[in-house]
């Protein structure tokens, strides 16, 4: 499977191919991402374009990013930031969207339902955090980006991430106790601190 460089290289020189394959590759992604930023699917359909519309200019003006999963996710979250600066953010009303869950069909009603209501807690919990943490917590465990990565999406030094990293996680299992694990994408616990309790020292990434 050719990189994130690649594909942008060859974008750089007009492969349509390259875009349109980069696009399959971000698309889902940087949907969920905003869709869990501004809980409006169709606002976050609209920010997605604009992404690739700006990644398209940068290429025109023979600009390639540097790093580029995280320059499209400081991309989305410049948007994002626009936007609720915007009049139009402020008088329109706002639909909470779930986090994406596709129900087991063998599930029980009850099942189906403790499944929707640990996701809204998990919901609450999330916007309950400062929006550096939201993001950090978002990006790291549900994008799986490295926390250099998420420096660079958020512009802060490496030791300022891990210290709102290891602040939001302390908070998350003081809401969410011990269902907190249940409730995120699955994994390698070792790496996940989110499917621990924080002890002593700063997560990793």
């Amino acid at each position: 499977m050719l990189t994130d460089e690649h594909l942008v290289e060859a974008m750089a020189r007009g492969d349509q191919a390259a875009f349109e394959a980069f696009v399959y590759r971000y698309h889902a992604p940087l949907q969920n991402y905003l869709e869990r930023m501004l809980y409006d699917a169709r606002k976050a359909e609209d920010l997605v374009q604009e992404v690739f519309v700006r990644l398209l200019k940068q290429l025109q003006q023979h600009k390639v990013p540097d790093n580029i999963r995280p320059w499209m996710y400081r991309v989305a979250l410049n948007l994002c930031r626009d936007y609720w600066k915007s009049l139009a953010y402020r008088n329109e009303n706002h639909l909470t969207a779930e986090l994406p869950e596709t129900p087991d069909l063998q599930a029980s009603v009850v099942e189906i339902y403790e499944r929707q209501e640990a996701r809204k807690e998990m919901i609450a919990a999330l916007r309950s955090l400062p929006e550096v943490q939201n993001n950090i917590v978002v990006l790291r465990f549900f994008h799986d980006l490295k926390l250099q990565e998420i420096t660079e999406v958020l512009d802060l030094p490496l030791s300022t991430t891990k210290t709102h990293l290891y602040s939001a996680l302390r908070k998350l299992k003081v809401l969410l106790g011990t269902s907190m694990g249940d409730l995120l994408p699955q994994g390698n616990s070792e790496d996940n601190p989110l499917r621990r309790a924080p002890r002593e020292g700063k997560p990793h990434a």
